[in-house]
C-alpha cells in the first residue's frame, strides 16, 4: 500500500495545481514530470502526503497505545530526519523549529479543514473495524485538523481503505457506502472539476476516481486529470485501491522503478508496508 500511494504522491506532484492544457499533454503515465509551478518538487520524488502516511504507519506498526502524542511525535520524527518540501506553508515553516511531538502539540494551531489529516490517514485503514479506524483516524486528525470537516475526510480516506481491504462491497458502491457511515458528505455523488485544498474535496475526488475505474493506471490518470491539488487525491485513491482484488494492479514499470530510492524510498516503504500487514495481522 505505502509503494503505492507513494508512486500516486510522486506522479501526482508533478502536476499539483498545473494548468489543464499540460496535464492534459504529459498525463500519461510514461514517465514522472517536473511540476512546472512548482520546481521545487523534483520529478520522482514524494512529497509531505507518503512522509506523514509513513509516520503514521510507523505508530500503526509498534505497540500500542495510539496516542495523539505518540502519533505528534512520529510526524517530528519522519520531516526532521528526511527535511522535504510540499508541506503547507505555515507547517513547513514550522516543523524545522520543532524538537519532538510535545513542542508540536503545545505550538500547532489545529483549526484547519484542508486536506493534511486525510492525506496520511491511509494506514488506519487496514484497523479491524471500522469502529477501530474511525476512532483511530480521529486521534491522528485532530493534531492538526481538529475540525469536523478535517476530521471528516481523514476518516472517509481511512475507510475507503477499510471497504477495499475487507472487500465490503463493489468498489462503484464505495460512495454510497461511506454515505451511510458519514452523512452529509455526498461521497456518492461525482466530483467534478479541479480539486481544491479542503480535505474533502480531496476525498471526494479520490472515491469519483476509485468508483469509476478498474485498474491502477486508470485510477492514476483520473485522478490527475481532475487538475488541481492531484497528488494528493492519488495518494488517497491509490492507496485504497492497493488493497482492492478487484482493480488490476497494473503500475507502470516505469513509475515504479523510477521512484525515489534513498534510505526513505521504495525499499523503505515496500519494508515498512510488510511490517505494519505483520504487526496488524494482516494478510
Amino acid at each position: 500500500m505505502l509503494v503505492e500511494l507513494a508512486v500516486g504522491d510522486a506522479y501526482g506532484a508533478g502536476f499539483e495545481y498545473a494548468e489543464p492544457d499540460f496535464v492534459l499533454a504529459h498525463n500519461t503515465l510514461r514517465a514522472y514530470v517536473d511540476n512546472p509551478v512548482h520546481p521545487d518538487l523534483v520529478a520522482g520524488r514524494y512529497t509531505d502526503d507518503t512522509q506523514m502516511s509513513i509516520a503514521v504507519a510507523e505508530v500503526l506498526a509498534s505497540d500500542g497505545p495510539w496516542t495523539a502524542a505518540r502519533f505528534a511525535d512520529a510526524f517530528v520524527t519522519a520531516f526532521r530526519r528526511d527535511p522535504r518540501v510540499g508541506y503547507a506553508r505555515g507547517f513547513q515553516a514550522l516543523l524545522p523549529e520543532l524538537p519532538d511531538g510535545a513542542a508540536l502539540l503545545a505550538r500547532i494551531r489545529p483549526d484547519s479543514d484542508k486536506s493534511g489529516a486525510a492525506m496520511r490517514a491511509a494506514p488506519v485503514g487496514l484497523l479491524a473495524s471500522v469502529d477501530d479506524v474511525l476512532r483511530t483516524t480521529a486521534v491522528q486528525a485532530r493534531i492538526t485538523h481538529n475540525t469536523p470537516d478535517g476530521v471528516k475526510a481523514a476518516q472517509a480516506a481511512a475507510l475507503a481503505v477499510h471497504y477495499c481491504h475487507r472487500t465490503l462491497g463493489p468498489v462503484a458502491e464505495i460512495g454510497h457506502w461511506l454515505d451511510g457511515l458519514l452523512p452529509s458528505g455526498e461521497w456518492a455523488t461525482p466530483w467534478t472539476g479541479p480539486v481544491g485544498s479542503k480535505g474533502l474535496m480531496s476525498v471526494r475526488a479520490a472515491v469519483t476516481a476509485l468508483a469509476s475505474t478498474t485498474s491502477m493506471s486508470a485510477l492514476l490518470r483520473a485522478c490527475v486529470a481532475f487538475t488541481g491539488d492531484v497528488d494528493t487525491v492519488a495518494t488517497i485513491a491509490l492507496a485504497a485501491a492497493s488493497r482492492s482484488t478487484e482493480i488490476t494492479q497494473d503500475l507502470p514499470g516505469v513509475l515504479l522503478e523510477g521512484l525515489e530510492r534513498g534510505p526513505y524510498g521504495y525499499d523503505y516503504l515496500a519494508d515498512l508496508d510488510t511490517r505494519l500487514l505483520g504487526a496488524l495481522g494482516v494478510h
